[in-house]
């Protein structure tokens, strides 16, 4: 008798298959949000101990009358953020430091904004590697040094004044003055706009570009009507981070200022280590943190608005 063919195996039913063959016992699929916490858990973690502990510490502490230390009793006050009321200068070191940093942040704005556009149009490949590092170069160094560094080249007799007696006479020393410290505030943070506008140009595709050329737009046109506005997100994320820093920096002011280097900045390290007077110190600290987190709020809506257009 021919051997019966044996039956194909027919389409299983949905009860059926592979999932069946799990024991009782078999480990369980770890829910999405329990995944997330426990690879958020390390950073918050860090976080609150880091940042948000030493934080509400002084928070308390503004609202002291007087640094908790030794036996004495101290108390709750509002005083402390009264101080821009009870001490008129400090409204004028304040506009000093507002402008300061306003004038850091166009400079940078505009060296930072054509130096992206420069490694983007006219550069590729290891050729452009290779000047992104470059830029990446002050970070690598320690801000004091980068600032001392200034000390020599700006001051009389110094690189820059030995420089100018070879063709000319007089000096040319700007060291202690408001000059030398924005241009040590632009030469650190100057990276920042690079690489947040380089990250923002580099995302327009060339084929944009090349028919508006087609269509007769000259270089000037294409700068202002194509680039600039496809590149605002990057302009306007570059001066954040460089407009907020600068408005705190204490390093650059009192090494490159000298008498003139009165800041915001400057003025709270005192309160901290020399007056040491906490509460006041810790009070101008969170009056500087709300403009801060204004200025965010202000440009956050401004690039929402950008990425809807």
């Amino acid at each position: 008798m021919p051997n019966e063919a044996s039956p194909l195996p027919g389409p299983q039913s949905p009860g059926t298959g592979l999932h069946d063959l799990r024991g009782p016992h078999s480990p369980r699929k770890i829910p999405g949000w329990a995944a997330t916490t426990a690879l958020l858990l390390p950073a918050y973690a860090w976080l609150t101990l880091a940042v948000f502990l030493p934080l509400a510490t002084m928070f308390v502490f503004s609202f002291l009358n007087k640094t908790p230390m030794g036996q004495a009793p101290v108390e709750f006050t509002l005083r402390h953020y009264r101080a821009f009321i009870d001490q008129g200068y400090l409204v004028r070191i304040a506009w000093n430091t507002l402008v300061m940093g306003f004038w850091t942040t166009l400079i940078c704005a505009v060296l930072g904004f054509f130096a992206a556009l420069a490694l983007v149009r006219c550069t590729a490949g290891r050729q452009r590697e290779t000047l992104l590092v470059l830029i990446l170069l002050p970070f690598w160094t320690n801000g004091l040094v980068r600032v001392f560094s200034w000390t020599m080249v700006l001051r009389e007799n110094g690189f820059l004044d030995s420089l100018w007696h070879l063709v000319g006479d007089g000096s040319i020393s700007f060291l202690y003055s408001r000059p030398a410290i924005v241009l040590g505030l632009v030469h650190g943070y100057l990276p920042y706009m690079i690489l947040t506008c380089y990250i923002a140009l580099i995302t327009i595709d060339d084929a944009v570009i090349e028919a508006a050329q087609s269509l007769g737009a000259r270089w000037g046109t294409v700068l202002t009507r194509i680039l600039i506005p496809l590149a605002a997100p990057g302009l306007i994320s570059g001066a954040v981070l460089t407009f907020v820093p600068v408005i705190g920096s204490f390093m650059e002011p009192r090494i490159l200022g000298g008498k003139v280097g009165m800041t915001l900045g400057t003025v709270i390290e005192d309160q901290f280590t020399q007056a040491f007077n906490w509460p006041l110190g810790a009070s101008l600290s969170f009056t500087l943190l709300a403009v801060v987190l204004a200025i965010f709020a202000t440009f956050s809506g401004v690039l929402k608005r950008g990425a809807a257009a």
